[in-house]
């Protein structure tokens, strides 16, 4: 135990590695920025001012947004989505697969899941023990399950996910404005410096090489940056992009897209004077998310139950759905459709009465 204990310290020391790189980069590109080219190179005191202050807001914001994507604890599955310790007892002890879905079945049947595995069956983390909800996913290097996950960034050392995926969004944002703000403004003292129109100082070093890392980091952060656009347009996370999510009626990749507006919404939040913030404002609690629906109109469809024999249906009207709650199904269809799963896996009998489920549109 003790050998496996230090190997995980170790790794997790060496995980900042990426980190303080990037804070040992932002704090020279500060210094040669603010001392070496606006004290020292620039004669015009007018344009040190200007400079200053559109650099320091940049630089704040940067810096802002950096530091809640890396201290931002990714979000974890609720403890309803534990096993009961009976179930959970009875699920270890079983060694048949198809024994250990059924109570996986029976354990969801009150919870709000409409995704599933590519083979149909309920999405189940046997390292964290818990029923993963919709997008969901198990990050390795945190060891832990994650909402919403994206992926794990090694530049903030943390899962990206629901809790900080807005963080990173304007985390690339921020840093792209920082370095061409950087590479625009130094451009012209670049050129001086390179042509030998202003003396060999201790700045040229500075402004040389501030030009050519702002460059590099801007051509890498662009290409990032306009991905991760794409897939908030298409309201998508990095998995999702590869591996589409798999419903009841089978996978779609753009099962939770919403429309361009809404998808940006889920995202940014609804008030759009948060947006540029480094504030937590994406909507929902991470467990559940909105999604397309299969029916064709989802807000007047009902529940109707069809007893046998001839016996009067019992119409269930479902609830309208709004824009923050527009689910495949509701809680309560989700639960006559595990109930259904159930009664024919493992509750099949003789009875004379049967009761069908389906769904129908009013006109």
């Amino acid at each position: 135990m003790a050998p496996t204990h230090v190997l995980r310290c170790c790794q997790r020391g060496l995980a900042w590695i990426p980190v303080i790189f990037i804070a040992l980069v932002v704090c020279w590109s500060y210094y040669a920025y603010v001392v070496e080219l606006c004290i020292f190179t620039i004669p015009s005191i007018g344009e040190q001012i200007v400079y200053m202050i559109c650099f320091h807001l940049f630089f704040v914001m940067f810096v802002w947004s950096y530091w809640k994507t890396i201290f931002t604890k990714p979000a974890n599955p609720s403890k309803e989505f534990c096993l009961p310790k009976v179930e959970k007892e009875r699920y270890e002890k079983e060694e048949r697969p198809e024994s250990q879905q059924d109570i996986l079945w029976r354990a969801a049947t009150s919870l709000p899941l409409y995704t599933r595995t590519g083979a149909g069956a309920i999405r189940y983390c046997d390292r964290c023990q818990v029923i993963k909800p919709d997008r969901c996913h198990h990050c390795s290097a945190c060891d832990m399950c994650v909402l919403k996950m994206d992926h794990h960034c090694p530049w903030v050392n943390n899962c990206v996910g629901f809790s900080n995926y807005k963080f990173f969004i304007l985390f690339l944002a921020y840093s792209l404005v920082y370095c061409l703000f950087i590479a625009a403004t130094v451009l012209q003292y670049f050129i001086k410096f390179w042509t030998n129109e202003l003396p060999d100082t201790h700045a040229k070093f500075h402004v040389l090489f501030l030009f050519f890392v702002a460059a590099m980091f801007c051509i890498s952060i662009l290409s990032l940056f306009s991905y991760h656009l794409w897939l908030v347009g298409k309201n998508r996370s990095t998995i999702e992009a590869f591996r589409a999510p798999v419903f009841r009626t089978g996978s779609d990749k753009n099962g939770f897209s919403l429309g361009f507006r809404k998808n940006i919404a889920q995202v940014f939040g609804d008030q759009k004077k948060y947006w540029l913030l480094p504030v937590f404002t994406s909507q929902g609690d991470g467990l559940t998310f909105p999604a397309r629906l299969v029916s064709a109109d989802a807000e007047q469809a009902t529940v109707t139950l069809h007893p046998e024999p001839n016996k009067s249906a019992a119409e269930v009207p479902a609830s309208p759905l709004n824009d923050s709650q527009n689910r495949l199904l509701s809680n309560d269809q989700h639960a006559n459709n595990i109930t259904e799963h159930l009664a024919n896996n493992t509750l099949k009998s003789d009875e004379n009465e049967t009761i069908t489920i389906s769904m129908e549109s009013e006109s």
